[in-house]
């Protein structure tokens, strides 16, 4: 049975009282599940009409079900027990919650570090089948990393094409030069689905299924959960919680997602990337900040922020105001939030099934690989940190002073956004300080890994409001690795990414600092002493 509760107060539900009886009234649910195309406006109904398969998705994909349990149990009795999934986006964030919550062991390479790829491929490689997904078959990170373990299978003797397994879309190139190359299989994913949606499809459960998650369960229950949205009814959380998300006045357009005790292994991640691509266009939309209970966008109050908790299904939650507490099991959430970011698009008069800015930071890349320019020169070294910014750096001679000048271009409604492009697995210390930071800057903070949140929150930086500061880290790598049959490297590759992202948000008039770590461990050390002293210095000036 389906267990789903929600609760609100103040501002969120100060919305859902305004907007829930004309959500119903119109009949909005379901017209949602009967995809209807209309619901977004005119200009989206073109795409619209192709993206709304996910709200079947939990029925459509059960037959999947058998073919993947068969796979799994032919490469357990192969001896291949490791499952490696190459993907980005939401291609890969699905899965990585899904295993996460489930307790089993899905290595999700979503990096095009040299360094992340090289541990991943150091890894039991005997033992190891790869799990590529792409919806175009184009994205040049999984094809990146397809071509590293395919020549690292064939040099270890180990037949490549038994160890490499596709989703795609039907007919996507990726999807004919597969079966050309004789792959181990190739599953096809509803095509009217957005990646972001993709959750119950080929794309949530093809990984998650052969890393042994109970994936028959996983689709039942988001059956049930389907079925109690698809109601016009007052009583409908789905609604409820679209108007938090898109109908709150004045907007709060920061979502402070906290994990409060749900259960459920990195939630937050996933609908980070749901709601941030979905609403960030046309200069609005909403952010979302992942946060824990006790950070100071939880307790900091400021105007702009609405925090959800996600919390467990018998919890007691005494809310603060301008709160929600919304719990249920991981599959009945996910259902939720995809009803409810479609919900709040409606209320913020965007179509949420598009993404017309994602482009431009890889294009932007691509022009860089293709060019192969020199190094934009830094503007000072201190230690192991080479400095690059704007005129906003002034007289800035430390790093410390350099991060001092960015948080001092803030304003009262903007966010800082860290983005940090090298190995996130390695380094996972270094999203301490994004706390630290919100407490210095009385802003929300967010803390994205490089180039995975290009393909989420990125759309938000450059298609919604233009209230964001960013901090980007890269990192030296101690050795490159190449890309079989291609003119450039992981490390050329990730460089190009993080450049090309830096140089779309300058065009867009949004302050960047640029941070190169030349020594990755002294580097990342130093940024974080050097976030230790701002925060202390901070905390002294208020005890004063």
């Amino acid at each position: 049975m389906t267990t789903l509760s929600y609760d609100a107060t103040g501002a969120a539900q100060q919305a859902l009282e305004q907007h829930l009886p004309v959500l119903v009234e119109e009949r909005i649910a379901t017209r949602i599940f009967a995809k209807d195309h209309t619901l977004w406006g005119p200009d989206a109904e073109a795409e619209s009409a192709i993206r709304l398969g996910w709200v079947e998705a939990a029925t459509v994909s059960q037959p999947l079900v058998k073919d993947i349990l068969e796979l799994r149990d032919a490469l357990t009795s192969e001896g291949v027990t490791r499952i490696v999934l190459c993907g980005m986006g939401g291609s890969s964030l699905a899965p990585e919650v899904i295993a996460g919550t489930a307790g089993v062991e899905l290595t999700v390479l979503d990096s095009t570090d040299p360094d992340q790829v090289r541990a991943a491929l150091a890894d039991r490689l005997d033992e190891t089948a790869i799990v590529v997904s792409s919806k175009s078959g184009s994205t040049v990170e999984t094809d990146s990393q397809r071509r590293v373990f395919e020549k690292a299978f064939n040099d270890a003797g180990i037949d490549a094409a038994s160890r490499i397994i596709i989703v795609t879309d039907p007919g996507s190139p990726l999807d004919k030069a597969s079966r050309d190359a004789g792959y181990r299989a190739v599953f096809n994913a509803d095509p009217n689905v957005g990646g972001r949606f993709s959750a119950l499809t080929a794309f949530g459960l093809v990984p998650s299924g052969l890393a042994g998650v109970d994936i028959q369960a996983f689709l039942d229950e988001a059956e049930e959960a389907a079925e109690i949205l698809n109601d016009d009814a007052p009583e409908n959380i789905g609604l409820a919680l679209g108007t938090a998300l898109g109908g709150t006045s004045p907007l709060r357009n920061k979502i402070v997602i906290a994990e409060d005790g749900s259960g459920i292994v990195g939630f937050a991640d996933w609908a980070e990337q749901l709601i941030a691509e979905s609403t960030g266009k046309l200069g609005t939309g909403v952010l979302p900040v992942v946060a824990g209970p006790g950070s100071p966008e939880v307790t900091g109050g400021a105007p702009d922020v609405l925090v959800v908790r996600l919390v467990a299904a018998d919890a007691d939650v005494e809310l603060g105001e301008n709160e929600v507490a919304i719990a249920g099991g991981l599959p009945t959430q996910m259902m939720v939030w995809e009803f409810a970011t479609a919900v709040a698009g409606r209320l913020l008069g965007i179509n949420p099934f598009d993404q017309p800015d994602v482009e431009a930071a890889k294009v932007a890349a691509r022009g860089l690989l293709d060019a192969q320019p020199e190094p934009t020169p830094a503007a000072f070294v201190d230690g192991a940190i080479e400095v690059r910014g704007g005129d906003w750096l002034g007289d800035a001679r430390t790093a410390g002073d350099a991060v001092k000048a960015l948080l001092d271009t803030l304003e009262n409604d903007s966010y800082l956004s860290v983005q940090a492009y090298f190995d996130r697995l390695a380094f996972a210390q270094l999203e301490g300080i994004r706390d630290e930071l919100a407490a210095v800057s009385g802003r929300p903070v967010t803390f994205g890994w490089g180039p995975r949140f290009l393909h989420s929150t990125g759309q938000f930086h450059k298609g919604g409001p233009a209230i964001g500061v960013f901090l980007q880290v890269t990192a030296a790598s101690s050795e490159d690795l190449a890309i079989p049959d291609r003119p450039f490297t992981f490390g050329e590759l990730i460089a190009a990414q993080a450049a090309g992202d830096a140089q779309v948000l300058s065009d867009h008039g949004r302050p960047v600092l640029r941070l190169h770590l030349t020594d990755r461990a002294a580097g990342v050390a130093q940024l974080q002493d050097i976030i230790a002293a701002l925060s202390a210095r901070s905390a002294s000036v208020t005890e004063s």
